[in-house]
């Protein structure tokens, strides 16, 4: 995990936040949703089924973890979680908090639009927040 390489576009709309024991946790720099982003810090991975068992296990504790954390997040009503890997070829994990009425609700929120994006001290705050939390 040392010589991990973040793809370029999950670099360029998400903002690090924190290593978790397996995963890179990010936060999408979209500020109509509470959504956070678990990479698993393993090069060459694409699917889930692509991590050992102990990987596996370790991504979903992180899963539940950053889970909890969106979902007492104010207003959140539903958490979605995606895994994917098919446009960065890279495994990643979606984890993103929902409520009736928000700007995709009830679609998904991938290619919905375009992002709202912090401005970089709201950002820094909101980074902080998170670190927080994950603390």
């Amino acid at each position: 995990m040392t010589d991990f390489l973040l793809d370029p576009r999950l670099a360029a709309d998400s903002t690090f936040i924190a290593d978790g024991p397996l995963s890179q946790v990010r936060r999408m720099d979209d500020t109509r949703y509470p959504w956070l982003v678990l990479v698993p810090r393993v090069n060459g991975v694409s699917e889930w089924l692509d991590l050992d068992g102990g990987q596996q296990r370790l991504l979903l504790a992180e899963i539940n973890q950053a889970g909890q954390l969106i979902r007492a997040q104010p207003g959140v009503e539903k958490l979605n979680i995606g895994a994917l890997g098919n446009i960065v070829r890279q495994l990643h994990v979606h984890l993103v908090g929902r409520h009736d009425g928000d700007a995709a609700w009830p679609g998904p929120v991938w290619g919905h639009g375009s992002a709202v994006r912090h401005a970089p001290d709201q950002l820094a705050a909101e980074i902080e927040r998170w670190r927080q939390r994950l603390a």
